[in-house]
Parts: structure tokens; C-alpha cells; sequence
């Protein structure tokens, strides 16, 4: 891939989730990085990006964005929320998967992410904290929600996602099937061809981003 090809592609689509929400994870402020653990959820489901940003907005409208606000909300109330945002095909699902991950991360580390990273004792036992929030937080969910906190949390250094390696194969960037392998080619590759002004988060947004198109097409 040329110096050129990689600049477009991940200034075309490289642009952090996180962005688009304009949610400031890089403050480290235990508001913010909750905003995005709950985006996170909304962004692991099979579903289009435009849905979990209207989505997302509508928690924001309601002004549902802590642990607790969630719990209040109740099962009902969550549901209409994803309803209002078009998050019709997953919302009961969601539904329990919110209430369950929330009631854990209140009793165990009293609503406190910040608290959960810091309590683990690196970066897989952080992965396992997570995914022991409830059942509905997979690998998926997982490297969504810390690939945007690289630099942010020092435990935080998820393996890129099976989409992630298709857009890399099909790029011809890599050929590695194995997630752990992936990403330490990724770090190299972005190492010696970084475009100025972007960061490896940015790399790794675009090749998401277009292994879910690719992926799409060849469901299509």
C-alpha cells in the first residue's frame, strides 16, 4: 500500500467514533468514558453506524448517561429510548444486556470504569473485567470500547476485530488470521508508514469501517 492510498484512507475514514459523538475520552474523566463504554455497547450489534449515533443521541436527549441513570430508567424506558433511535431490531436484547452490565459495574467497582482499569492487573485481565460486566460484552464490544482509549488507559490494547483483518487482507497490508499477530504487524506497519497528524486509533477506525462495508457487500 502507498504512502498516498494510506493518507486517504484514513483521512476518508479514519475519523474516531468517539468524534462523530463528541464524547472526550482523552480527559480521562470518568463522564466521558462511561458515555463511550455505553456507545461502545450500542456500536457492538450488527447495525448500521448512522443507527448507533441517532441512538446514542436519544440517551443523550433523555439524559441517561450514567450507571445509575440506566438502572432508574428501567427496562421499559430503555426500550422506548432504542425504539426512538431506530435501534428496533435489537432493543429488548440491548434492554437486558444495559441493565445487567450496569448493575454489575455498580456492585463491583461502584459504577466506576476508571475504578475497573485500574484494578486490573494488565491488559487481558482488563478484557476479562470487562466481558465479566455481563454476557452481552464480547470481543467485539471489548476492542470497540478500549481501541479508542490507546493512550488514554496505559492496560488499554485490544486485538483488532475479525473485520479489522479482513480490511487488512484485502488491502494486502497483512495476511495473519491471528488476532495477536494482527495487531503487533499493525503497530509495525503503521510505525514505519504513520501519517502525520493522525494516530494508529485513526488506522484502525478506517480499516474497521471498511471491513463492515466489505462485509455488507458480500452479505448482499
Amino acid at each position: 500500500m502507498k504512502k498516498q492510498e494510506l493518507r486517504e484512507l484514513v483521512e476518508k475514514h479514519g475519523r474516531r467514533y468517539t468524534e462523530v459523538l463528541n464524547i472526550k475520552v482523552d480527559r480521562n474523566q470518568e463522564q466521558e468514558i462511561f458515555k463511550w463504554f455505553l456507545a461502545a455497547i450500542l456500536f457492538g450489534a450488527p447495525i448500521t453506524e448512522s443507527s448507533v449515533v441517532k441512538t446514542y443521541k436519544c440517551f443523550e436527549k433523555h439524559k441517561v448517561l450514567t450507571p445509575k441513570r440506566i438502572v432508574e430508567t428501567g427496562w421499559d424506558g430503555l426500550v422506548k429510548i432504542l425504539d426512538e433511535g431506530g435501534y428496533t431490531r435489537y432493543d429488548y436484547k440491548t434492554a437486558d444486556k444495559l441493565l445487567q452490565v450496569m448493575g454489575n459495574l455498580i456492585k463491583a467497582y461502584d459504577g466506576s470504569l476508571n475504578r475497573l482499569h485500574s484494578e486490573a492487573a494488565d491488559s487481558a485481565d482488563l478484557e476479562k473485567r470487562l466481558k465479566d460486566l455481563g454476557k452481552g460484552i464480547g470481543d467485539v464490544t471489548v476492542s470497540i470500547f478500549l481501541r479508542e482509549l490507546r493512550g488514554v488507559w496505559n492496560k488499554a490494547d485490544p486485538k483488532p476485530t475479525s473485520l479489522v483483518i479482513l480490511a487488512t487482507k484485502k488491502l494486502g497490508i497483512i495476511q495473519s488470521e491471528s488476532p495477536e499477530e494482527a495487531l503487533t504487524k499493525l503497530k509495525d506497519f503503521w510505525k514505519r508508514n504513520a501519517v502525520r497528524g493522525k494516530s494508529f486509533v485513526n488506522f484502525e477506525t478506517a480499516l474497521l469501517r471498511l471491513g463492515k462495508d466489505w462485509r455488507r457487500k458480500r452479505l448482499h
